[in-house]
């Protein structure tokens, strides 16, 4: 079970399962848009905070802290605060 705030990951893998050539134009967009911010919100979770079926479904999907200062500054472009 994903912690709150976070993407289920049965949705995860459902979107993974789906070849992108059989996906709508909406349902990239969709799967593009919540993995961004399932990156974001994970990069803003502190490790010590996360369940530790999170801490294995982040390393599993590659978002986990250990890239943090990246995120950080991915969410911080999202959101219009890098300078």
């Amino acid at each position: 079970m994903a912690d709150t705030g976070r993407q289920s990951f049965t949705d995860k893998a459902s979107s993974a399962m789906k070849p992108d050539s059989q996906k709508s134009m909406t349902e990239q967009m969709g799967d593009s848009m919540k993995g961004t911010a399932d990156s974001v919100a994970s990069s803003l979770q502190p490790q010590s905070e996360k369940s530790t079926t999170q801490k294995m479904g982040d390393s599993m999907s590659s978002n986990s802290n250990e890239n943090q200062g990246s995120m950080m500054d991915k969410a911080k472009d999202m959101l219009g605060m890098n300078k």
